[in-house]
C-alpha cells in the first residue's frame, strides 16, 4: 500500500517526542550473530529463546534477531540500509572506535556529517550498522538541510578521547538508543509522501532525488531512505537475511490516534497488534507504531 497519491494530504506533524524503537532482523545463524553483536558491537543479550534473541544496552531492547537457517544476504532490494546506534557522548564514540581497533572489527567507512560523527560496518549477514554520536544540537537545529554533509572523520581526535582508559571494553553504555533507521526504498517521491505527508515527520534534507531524511521535533533524522541500490525494487523474498520490521515509538495514545487518523484518511491498511499499529510503507517495509 502506498501513501494514497490521489488524495489531498492532511496538514500534519508527528509528535516531537517521537523516537525509534527496536529493529528486528532475520539472520542465518543466531549464535554467530549474538556473538558478533556482543563482542564487536557491544550490545548485551537480554533474552534468548529458541530462534529469537533480544539485545540492547542499559536494559533497553534495541535489536531483535530471528534465525532463519541458511538465510542469504541481499543488497538490491528494499528494506534495510543500516541501523544506527546513537551513543550518548562523543567520548563514547572514541572509546568504541578504540575497542573496534583492538578487537580488529572490520569497518566500512568513517564520516563526519557535521550534525554527527559516524562509523559504518556490516554484520555477518550483511546488515548495515552505523555507530554514531551527535554534535551539539545548537550547531545544526533549524538548518539541517544546509549543514548535513559528508567529509572524512577525524579519527585521531576521536581516539584521543579514549586514551588512558583502563580495562576491557564494557559494551555500549546506558543511554545508547536506535538513533535512526536508514532504509533502501523503491522511489523517493512516494517515500516523502508517506513519511512526511502521512506520518508527519519533517523533511529535513533531500539529496538530488535519490535520498531523503525525516525527523521529528527538529532532529536531523530518525528515518532516512535512499534508492542507491533499490530503485524500482521490491522487498527481499522469504529466505533472505532482511529487515523484518522497525518500530516507531509515539509518546502517548493521543499521538498514536493522530497518526492512525491520518493513515485512515489516506486509505492505508492498518493492523492492530499487541505491540502497536502495523503498517507498510510504499516500499513494503513493515513499521510498528507503538
Amino acid at each position: 500500500e502506498g501513501a494514497g497519491a490521489s488524495r489531498q494530504p492532511m496538514p500534519c506533524e508527528i509528535d516531537p517526542h517521537t523516537r525509534m524503537g527496536a529493529v528486528s532482523l532475520v539472520v542465518s545463524d543466531l549464535s554467530r550473530s549474538c556473538e558478533y553483536y556482543e563482542q564487536a558491537i557491544g550490545l548485551a543479550v537480554l533474552e534468548r529463546d529458541g530462534e529469537r534473541a533480544s539485545l540492547g544496552a542499559g536494559g533497553r531492547e534495541l535489536l531483535e534477531l530471528v534465525e532463519v537457517a541458511g538465510a542469504r544476504a541481499v543488497r538490491a532490494a528494499t528494506g534495510l540500509f543500516h541501523v544506527a546506534y546513537l551513543l550518548p557522548e562523543r567520548e563514547d564514540l572514541g572509546i568504541w572506535l578504540s575497542h573496534a581497533i583492538d578487537a580488529r572489527v572490520s569497518l566500512e567507512g568513517a564520516s563526519d556529517h557535521f550534525v554527527s560523527e559516524a562509523l559504518y560496518l556490516r554484520d555477518p549477514d550483511g546488515h548495515g550498522i552505523e555507530v554514531y554520536a551527535d554534535r551539539p544540537r545548537s550547531l545544526w537545529e533549524g538548518h539541517v538541510d544546509a549543514t548535513m554533509n559528508t567529509t572524512p572523520l577525524d579519527l585521531p581526535s576521536l581516539l584521543a578521547l579514549a586514551e588512558g582508559r583502563d580495562g576491557r571494553y564494557g559494551g555500549m553504555p546506558d543511554g545508547t538508543v536506535v538513533g535512526h533507521v536508514h532504509l533502501q526504498v523503491a522511489d523517493i517521491a512516494s517515500t516523502i509522501a508517506f513519511y512526511a505527508g502521512v506520518l508527519g515527520f519533517g523533511l529535513m534534507a533531500e539529496i538530488q532525488g535519490t535520498a531523503a531524511f525525516f525527523g521529528a521535533g527538529g532532529y536531523h533524522h530518525q528515518i532516512a531512505g535512499n534508492t542507491w541500490n533499490s530503485a524500482g525494487r521490491a522487498p527481499a523474498p522469504d529466505g533472505f537475511a532482511a529487515l523484518r520490521q522497525l518500530t516507531i515509538v509515539l509518546p502517548d495514545d493521543q499521538a498514536r490516534s493522530d497518526v492512525r487518523r491520518r493513515l485512515d484518511h489516506h486509505g492505508i491498511d492498518v493492523h492492530e497488534r499487541e505491540d502497536g499499529l502495523a503498517v507498510r510503507d510504499p516500499s513494503g517495509t513493515l513499521i510498528v507504531l507503538s
